[in-house]
């Protein structure tokens, strides 16, 4: 039985009933009304399985466990950050001989996973898994979902999965147009609630965001996020080209995956970090973090359970900020916000960004000027300003 209020259990009856009876059209979980937040550990600690040299580091039970209590000891939990996602190389290189079940690495998850599921559970956060939809991961570690979409459903479903990472590799493109709204079918009958994020577009030349809408709860559209601040505004550029398709086919329940953030590492400045969880924000991207909970300097961990921040994130209204002027080294993106006046008009988030590279000071103060009007804020009432904040690259 799905986990929903009876307001989003309405939803979804009045739109089945429109459908013809045994026919699945699309996700309808009701799920990831707004962006998912968490904790995920590829990019942070990548593909790591030798926990004789690396045993705290490695992907293992016991990094999962001391993460999960680190969220909510250290104040993540509280502020959103609810999903904890294992990403690859979780699994054996082999299903189950006899009922060709996935099977977690006996060495890394003794427990296995239904088992660590219950704890996380008992903290009260969520459990998220990666898989793949073609024939192996990606890291080459585990069998993808190819022929046992089904099967891996029900054992997600039976494990207490409440949120699946699919990844394409492995996979034709006619794979993948199958394969992904397959699965998100086959993990609706299994009557659990789990999240449902796609790396479809990414493998796709041309994606066709109307169908891929239909099927994910977050699709993954560029290259992965790494620990540098190029990799950083390069995922933003790439946002900016395809703006007006990405922002069209995103809202509650479908949301555009900028991947994951990589404050408190080891590359990203101060100043870099607040640009992208500034960016993340006001573009309604998720929220899932890589790091070293444990490490994360204390002015990063202020940021990232930053209230303000967060709530332009998880705003209700679900409309993806855009990039809305560009001029010399500054870029303005816009997002619409609540609150709505009384006149049906709503507020707006702002990001100011300084891309750096100004010749005559590079680090220098600058000041820009721009009427409002040129940012699409045409209020005759005027706005009030609520928080003002000018956003440094560099």
């Amino acid at each position: 039985m799905l986990d929903l209020s009876l307001q989003k259990l309405l939803g979804l009856l009045l739109t089945w009933s429109c459908r013809p009876f045994g026919v699945a059209y699309g996700l309808d979980n009701g799920l990831a009304l707004v962006p998912p937040m968490g904790w995920m550990p590829f990019e942070r600690f990548r593909c790591m399985t030798d926990c004789a040299r690396f045993p705290r580091d490695c992907i293992s039970e016991s990094l999962i466990r001391r993460t999960a209590d680190l969220l909510v000891s250290e104040g993540y939990a509280a502020a959103g950050y609810q999903y904890l996602i294992i990403d690859d190389c979780w699994m054996e290189a082999s299903r189950d001989d006899a009922t060709h079940e996935l099977v977690p690495s006996l060495d890394r998850f003794p427990s296995g996973m239904s088992v660590l599921g219950d704890y996380i559970h008992f903290l009260g956060l969520k459990f998220g898994l990666y898989h793949d939809v073609g024939e192996r991961t990606c890291m080459f570690r585990g069998p993808g979902a190819a022929r046992h979409f089904e099967l891996d459903a029900q054992t997600f479903a039976s494990w207490g999965v409440d949120y699946v990472k699919m990844d394409g590799c492995f996979a034709s493109e006619e794979d993948l147009d199958r394969g992904y709204p397959a699965f998100g079918m086959a993990m609706n009958r299994t009557g659990r609630p789990m999240v449902y994020s796609c790396s479809w577009p990414f493998y796709k030349p041309k994606p066709d965001y109307s169908l891929i809408a239909l099927h994910c709860n977050l699709w993954r559209f560029a290259v992965d996020v790494e620990d540098s601040f190029t990799s950083v505004t390069n995922i933003l550029s790439h946002y900016a080209s395809k703006q007006d398709v990405l922002t069209a086919h995103a809202g509650p329940g479908r949301w555009n995956d900028l991947d994951m953030l990589v404050l408190g590492n080891f590359r990203l400045s101060y100043d870099a970090s607040r640009l992208q969880l500034a960016i993340w924000s006001v573009l309604a991207a998720p929220l899932i973090m890589t790091n070293d909970l444990e490490s994360v300097r204390p002015e990063i961990k202020k940021l990232l359970q930053n209230r303000d921040i967060i709530a332009i994130d998880q705003d209700p209204l679900g409309k993806p900020g855009k990039m809305v002027l560009v001029d010399r080294n500054i870029q303005v993106w816009v997002r619409s916000v609540t609150p709505v006046s009384d006149f049906g008009t709503n507020s707006f988030a702002v990001a100011f960004v300084n891309q750096g590279g100004f010749g005559p000071c590079p680090l220098c103060p600058q000041t820009f000027e721009v009427p409002l009007f040129r940012l699409g804020l045409n209020s005759r009432m005027g706005y009030y300003v609520i928080v003002s904040i000018l956003w440094f690259a560099k």
